[in-house]
């Protein structure tokens, strides 16, 4: 029915209608590259996954103000920073301290939440260690609605 390219130019948005059903839907279709790569802890690489970012992002907002628009900028921002680099993959400690940046200047919980997940924290005196560094304003974020 009508196809547009997206705001960034990265995809094109597509508006189709089912011939068998006559409903209506959205399919947005991106340009098929060489894959953005993560170098895990271990030493593994594995591909960049938006969708695996984005559901993580979302268990730590869940039940926090935080918009859904939101997420995606944090989640497009990881995937810009791969993009730059010049192998075209990252460690995922620079991908994860990204998006924990960016969540915490949105939500101070939801960068507890994710943080802990993150950097596996080994017992309380880690977590704690990380509260009392947000608790003295070291780059402590604010919720913003």
């Amino acid at each position: 029915m009508d196809s547009r390219e997206s705001k960034e130019a990265d995809s094109i948005r597509r508006r189709r209608e089912c011939e068998k059903c006559n409903r209506r839907f959205t399919t947005y279709e991106r340009i098929d590259e060489i894959p953005y790569m993560m170098v895990k802890k271990d030493g593994r690489r594995e591909r960049f996954d938006r969708q695996k970012i984005l559901s993580g992002l979302l268990r730590a907002c869940e039940k926090r103000p935080v918009a859904a628009s939101s997420l995606e900028a944090i989640v497009n921002a990881a995937e810009t920073f791969l993009a730059e680099a010049p192998e075209r993959e990252r460690t995922t400690a620079e991908i994860g301290e990204l998006i924990m940046d960016r969540l915490k200047g949105i939500d101070t919980v939801a960068y507890i939440r994710f943080a802990s997940v993150y950097r596996d924290f080994k017992d309380v005196r880690e977590f704690k260690e990380e509260l009392e560094g947000l608790l003295a304003g070291r780059g402590a974020g604010k919720v913003k609605k």
